[in-house]
């Protein structure tokens, strides 16, 4: 058995929730096409969730302090890119889904937090993945285009 020198890479879970409302609706489709695929989630005013986010980073274990990344600060980045989207109407007021006219589905919206959360994190860690919890039923999880 021969003994290993590099540091242990650790996977690094934080939790944080937003509310926002949607309207699960596509501009390629008809207003019929759309009601049809989509039902009650096509309502013309939307509807609301409680999201809940885990947010995974990993790195090496650091020798001086013990952490992969310092808690407190991972909890701000979070908050910074979950601020964007809490208590907003995502299709009107998130310029990402706005502009783009995507659909806010819990997919795209794991994307768009990946995407921020990436653009945030230091070099010595990296996003693992963006797990969003639409409902207790509904979760996506998004690790990033190449994997």
């Amino acid at each position: 058995m021969g003994t290993s020198t590099s540091s242990p890479l650790v996977y690094l879970t934080r939790i944080e929730s937003f509310s926002a409302c949607h309207r699960l609706h596509s501009i390629r489709l008809s207003e019929e096409e759309n009601r049809e695929l989509f039902g009650k989630c096509n309502n013309l005013n939307g509807h609301g969730h409680n999201y809940k986010v885990e947010v995974t980073v990993k790195g090496v274990v650091d020798r001086l302090t013990g952490m992969v990344m310092n808690l407190t600060d991972l909890k701000f980045i979070i908050n910074d890119v979950l601020k964007q989207l809490d208590h907003k109407n995502i299709d009107k007021d998130v310029p990402y889904f706005a502009e783009k006219q995507l659909v806010s589905s819990a997919e795209n919206i794991a994307v768009f937090i990946f995407e921020k959360m990436s653009e945030k994190l230091s070099h010595c860690v990296s996003l693992h993945s963006i797990k969003l919890y639409e409902t207790d039923k509904n979760v996506v999880e998004y690790r990033g285009k190449f994997q």
